[in-house]
């Protein structure tokens, strides 16, 4: 299956500013991509290139296995901006407006308006809806035209608690109902919560990519020591299913793969004459698997 959007060496500078450099990944078609990283990583610049907002100073990108720009365009639902809603016109009137600017999506006011929760206040002004309702109907604005794929920028940013909870829950639910959906967040939370794959930026740069599950997972691993911290080292090293050894602050943290345990390092050090006097298993969080990888 070819994907959605593949990214290949996408590269931009503003002067002497690199914002992306060489930054690849494929878009798996029915997934929720997210873009992750801290502010200033590149997310919204490299968005704008696939949306033909900005050009790219190198690399290419494909969407559709190769359509046309401008066929391709016609299937993309975005949100980079919150739209410039009126506030004293009602959610369907203001969807009208939109249309009539985008020259699409003037039959589908009432279908999207039922997809993003917003039909029982279709009359009601824009400026009695809450946070969270006028961020729905901006998405909502994008679906006009059924497009396959939307592409948000920072969809909870602004938001209170209520408000992303009510995004969150309807980005799973578009996704439930076919389309492709990438987003660009600086929230792992948000990532991690309605997310499938995931690419991390750090400065313009591409840490790494991949599934969530794959990306984020939590990496225990053992804190061990020894009175001779050299041999344990030495033993460990050795050791089957061990992936990664690192010394500091006089302690050896080993990461496994998921089948060794925290006894199997303990009846191997012994077995090879090496008697543990610390042994304890210590688990990773998500947010500093994503502070180690973007510090």
């Amino acid at each position: 299956m070819k994907p959605i959007l593949s990214i290949q060496g996408i590269s931009k500078k503003y002067g002497f500013i690199q914002a992306l450099k060489d930054v690849s990944f494929d878009v798996p078609e029915g997934s929720v991509y997210g873009i992750l990283g801290p502010n200033g990583s590149g997310k919204t610049t490299l968005l704008g290139i696939v949306l033909d907002v900005l050009l790219a100073s190198g690399g290419t990108y494909q969407w559709f296995g190769g359509m046309r720009p401008e066929d391709a365009r016609k299937q993309i639902g975005s949100l980079l901006e919150t739209p410039n809603f009126y506030h004293y016109l009602s959610a369907y009137d203001n969807l009208e407006i939109t249309a009539g600017i985008r020259g699409k999506g003037l039959d589908d006011r009432i279908a999207v308006l039922k997809q993003v929760g917003l039909f029982e206040r279709r009359d009601s002004k824009f400026l009695t809806y809450s946070l969270g309702m006028k961020q729905r109907l901006a998405i909502g604005a994008a679906l006009l035209g059924k497009p396959k794929v939307l592409v948000l920028d920072e969809p909870t940013n602004g938001l209170d608690p209520a408000g992303i909870a009510e995004i969150r829950e309807l980005i799973k639910k578009l996704n439930k109902e076919g389309y492709t959906i990438i987003i660009a967040s600086h929230l792992l939370d948000e990532v991690e919560k309605v997310c499938t794959h995931v690419a991390i930026l750090k400065k313009g740069n591409l840490l790494v990519q991949g599934p969530v599950d794959v990306v984020l997972s939590n990496e225990d691993h053992i804190e061990v020591r020894a009175a001779d911290m050299e041999a344990l080292k030495a033993v460990l090293e050795e050791m089957p299913g061990v992936k990664k050894i690192r010394l500091a602050d006089n302690t050896v943290g080993v990461l496994c793969e998921a089948y060794i345990r925290p006894e199997d390092v303990n009846s191997y050090c012994f077995n090879k004459g090496i008697v543990l006097s610390h042994l304890v298993l210590k688990k990773q969080s998500l947010e500093s698997k994503f502070i180690e990888l973007t510090k």
